[in-house]
């Protein structure tokens, strides 16, 4: 439970155990980049990707790997960059260049270890938000700012900065929000304790870093080129769930006898949104049953820590009710432009997919009517949805959040 009684009075704190850091938020602060000996075998490949896949060898030197025992890698951290290491890998092996050259099998090399982790770290065994974006970043100068000119990531699939550009801007969307995050005690106390005055200036906070997010957020057009984020970085991050590609998933040699499926990294699978819906009340399961579904499914591709704190936030006191019973025009006004702030960013992450999913999907579609990649994929997101059609209702259930006036 995040919220932690003290001798006197009972209040609000995110405790450790959440592994929520003060400045980056869901991020993980100051990931490792290294991995001792044996396991920067692993590293070694994650980091020659591209050139491995452009000359051939991907594969072939994926398979001389020798299978390692994951007993000695010690430390949250070290875990965290082995599951990022290895589902890169895992992404690169199966998908490789791309064309449709897919392998349907994982070798046991790698699939046991990386099965082992992931079981350990509590994640599926794929490439994950928490991987990618979370834990997949670093500061140029450790002393300077974090901004995208001072930063970069840890490993690139092929497509240039693409990668670079796509995973960094998501991560300092994240890092905008995380000041959104500190203020969550301050909001449920003083729900709790019922001080409308201080409820009052917490909504305030979490609106104004909202509204940063959203700034943050137009750096894509300046990082990340469409053609290449549909046809090369998207092929990438694609999972083995609802994928015609895969239609009976990938099998997991020497872990498990039959394919399994798992959804591939999207932005369903942070938990800034999920956390901002709770705190503010916006009840994504009155909306579409689909995309309700969805949104609690992406919940398993969480780090469990984060899981937990969602849950702990749905046990706390209701903002909403609260500023309904009140009956209060300003603090009403404040509550909505704070849900207001949420439609904004999905409204503008609904112009993103149209941007970068949508239209190069059309643009392919018209140049090859015999392309291999099915018609139905193309409004597909990386996670197996039907992106727009599960953005729009994501997005309506949110405006449905405003409280009507008397």
């Amino acid at each position: 439970m995040a919220h932690k009684a003290s001798p006197r009075k009972s209040s609000w704190k995110i405790g450790e155990e959440y592994h929520i850091d003060e400045d980056v938020g869901f991020a993980l602060s100051n990931p490792l980049e290294e991995l001792p000996h044996p396991y920067d075998a692993w590293i070694s490949i994650a980091k020659n990707l591209a050139a491995l896949i452009q000359n051939g060898e991907l594969r072939a030197e994926v398979e001389k790997l020798p299978m390692l025992s994951i007993d000695d890698l010690e430390g949250h951290k070290s875990q965290r960059l082995a599951h990022l290491v290895l589902g890169y890998i895992t992404m690169a092996y199966v998908w490789n260049r791309g064309d449709g050259d897919v392998c349907k099998v994982l070798p046991s090399n790698i699939a046991v270890p990386y099965c082992k982790l992931s079981e350990k770290l509590g994640l599926p065994p794929i490439l994950v938000y928490a991987d990618c974006v979370l834990a997949n970043w670093k500061k140029k100068d450790p002393h300077g700012p974090m901004t995208y000119e001072n930063m970069d990531i840890l490993f690139s699939f092929p497509g240039g900065d693409c990668s670079k550009g796509f995973f960094l801007v998501s991560l300092l969307v994240e890092i905008a929000a995380a000041s959104a995050i500190k203020v969550i005690p301050t909001t449920l106390n003083a729900v709790q304790h019922q001080e409308q005055d201080t409820l009052q200036k917490a909504l305030l906070d979490i609106t104004s870093c909202l509204h940063e997010a959203l700034e943050v957020f137009h750096q894509i057009h300046e990082y990340v080129d469409p053609d290449l984020f549909f046809n090369v970085l998207r092929i990438y991050l694609s999972g083995w769930k609802g994928n015609p590609q895969l239609p009976e998933g990938l099998l997991y040699e020497g872990v498990w006898d039959t394919p399994k499926k798992f959804a591939g990294g999207s932005a369903a699978q942070s938990s800034i949104f999920q956390c901002f819906d709770v705190l503010l009340g916006i009840e994504q399961s009155a909306g579409e049953t689909s995309a309700a579904a969805f949104l609690q499914e992406m919940r398993i591709y969480m780090p469990p820590a984060h899981q937990n704190f969602l849950h702990s936030l749905e046990s706390g006191p209701s903002v909403r009710e609260f500023v309904r019973s009140r009956g209060d025009a300003r603090l009403q006004e404040t509550y909505n432009d704070c849900v207001k702030a949420m439609v904004s960013l999905r409204s503008y992450h609904l112009q993103i997919v149209t941007k970068y999913i949508v239209i190069p999907a059309h643009q392919k579609s018209k140049k090859n009517q015999t392309a291999e990649e099915p018609p139905d994929l193309e409004n597909k997101g990386t996670g197996g949805t039907d992106l727009m059609k599960f953005l729009k209702s994501v997005r309506g259930t949110t405006e449905k959040a405003l409280l009507k006036e008397g």
